[in-house]
């Protein structure tokens, strides 16, 4: 395709359609935190889109949908932003649409939720407990976040501990996915189907409901207990999973990360390696004796809102990827690498990981489950030096060591965490995105001999 648009004739034909194509609402809204990564920020540090379309319901959806198909012009999907990959990133410019106004809760039930895919996660987390439920699970930028952008572009956070990754069974029951045509189509995908457009980065579909499982609402205990050794921390938390703790979170975070912590100040010293946690209340006396018997000390257990009063950070704040943004707003020396560790977990191996590595690594470690069974995933803070040293180290990491990298340099889904081309994926595409529209650049698995031989409805701009 040619990279220039016929937007004026595509805004015409959308004269209801809220847009915006002012130069500073065009930057905000064709990035997101690609920031992190020193290679992904260089490549699309530049990168705009031509007009940003709000839809206020579905049926603009289609609207937009329609007239994006009849001029051919590229389109990427955005929610809140809080993505690291560079998903909500335009590489061929295009259409931006904006997802967040389709924000309805349209029903919950006991066990389950249907919502509008623009929908903020605090606030359909909000709305499940005020209902006695919670959701399942949620990133750690759960207060921007949208749970569409979270099905697209995620796999799991907090509360997979719990209940698994995003894509285990019956997490997400089906999704509403709209064909990018003339004439547009509404799709609903239930059961393992739903993997067809889940964390495919908005490039085969615009998904605007889900329905996601529910359960009942637990008044989380926010803490974390210190110990003198990460890896008396690792075998705490590793411990807990053993015996059963009901903890919808554990994260454990080596001392070097405390000056990033600042306010939780004395609760996380220098000197002592954390366990933070979100512990059932009925669970936090025996989480506080193994702690003890461990040679820790629970440093401070409150509620959500005590935190809040206190003016303290929540627990899920202080693990996943809000380290990185915690160390980034310090020293914007770092980057970050996604690591999986070999079952069996060996706490030994991170032990000499850490020795091997010394200051050009900062470690934390996420407990999780992944179809039942314990996954254990780091996501250590890495000195930027090059692009070669990167890859020369995660040739390491995986060689060496047997993890495996989910690479968070790079743009494509292939290349990032799925590791291979996802055909189901790609045949969805063929069907939802027959012209290869969306996120054009994404995924390795689209080819431009794929797109449909179709002139008919064709406005304007030549392909």
């Amino acid at each position: 395709m040619t990279s220039t648009w016929d937007i004026a004739a595509f805004k015409a034909d959308l004269p209801e359609i809220r847009q915006h194509d002012d130069e500073k609402y065009l930057a905000a809204r064709s990035q997101d935190y690609f920031w992190y990564s020193p290679i992904l920020n260089e490549l699309l540090k530049d990168k705009r889109g031509d007009l940003v379309v709000v839809p206020q319901s579905v049926d603009e959806v289609i609207q937009i949908a329609s007239q994006v198909a009849r001029h051919r012009i590229p389109l990427t999907l955005r929610g809140g932003g809080t993505g690291n990959y560079g998903q909500c990133v335009p590489l061929e410019g295009g259409i931006i649409m904006d997802l967040t106004r389709l924000d309805k809760v349209i029903e919950i039930t006991p066990g389950h939720v249907r919502v509008e895919a623009g929908a903020r996660i605090s606030r359909l987390d909000d709305a499940a407990r005020a209902t006695g439920q919670e959701l399942l699970m949620y990133p750690s930028t759960r207060q921007m976040a949208t749970i569409g952008g979270f099905l697209a572009g995620g796999s799991g956070g907090i509360g997979s501990l719990r209940h698994g990754m995003l894509r285990d069974p019956g997490n997400v029951t089906y999704v509403k996915v709209v064909t990018i045509e003339p004439e547009p189509k509404v799709i609903e995908l239930h059961g393992d189907e739903i993997q067809k457009v889940q964390h495919a980065y908005g490039t085969n579909g615009i998904v605007v409901e889900m329905g996601v499982a529910l359960t009942k609402a637990t008044d989380w205990i926010h803490t974390a207990a210190l110990f003198d050794g990460y890896d008396q921390a690792l075998r705490f938390a590793t411990q807990a999973q053993v015996d059963g703790l009901d903890c919808y979170l554990l994260t454990t975070v080596e001392r070097r990360f405390a000056p990033y912590y600042k306010k939780l100040g004395d609760y996380f010293p220098a000197d002592r390696d954390a366990v933070f946690a979100m512990v059932a209340p009925g669970d936090m006396a025996r989480f506080t004796a193994e702690a003890e018997e461990m040679g820790g000390r629970v440093s401070f257990a409150m509620t959500k809102p005590d935190l809040s009063a206190a003016g303290l950070q929540p627990a899920y704040e202080c693990g996943w990827n809000h380290t990185t943004l915690q160390a980034l707003k310090v020293d914007p020396g770092w980057t970050y690498l996604q690591v999986a560790y070999p079952r069996p977990f060996d706490i030994d191996l991170v032990m000499r990981q850490m020795e091997r590595y010394g200051d050009e690594m900062f470690w934390h470690h996420e407990m999780a489950r992944e179809k039942g069974d314990v996954q254990i995933f780091a996501l250590p803070l890495v000195r930027w030096r090059d692009r070669d040293a990167m890859y020369r180290l995660i040739a390491e990491l995986e060689e060496k060591d047997g993890c495996t990298i989910f690479d968070p340099h790079v743009v494509t889904i292939e290349d990032g965490g799925m590791k291979t081309i996802d055909d189901t994926q790609i045949a969805f595409k063929k069907l939802a995105d027959p012209y290869g529209l969306m996120n054009p650049g994404k995924t390795r698995g689209w080819t431009a001999d794929m797109a449909r031989d179709d002139t008919t409805f064709k406005q304007g701009q030549s392909a």
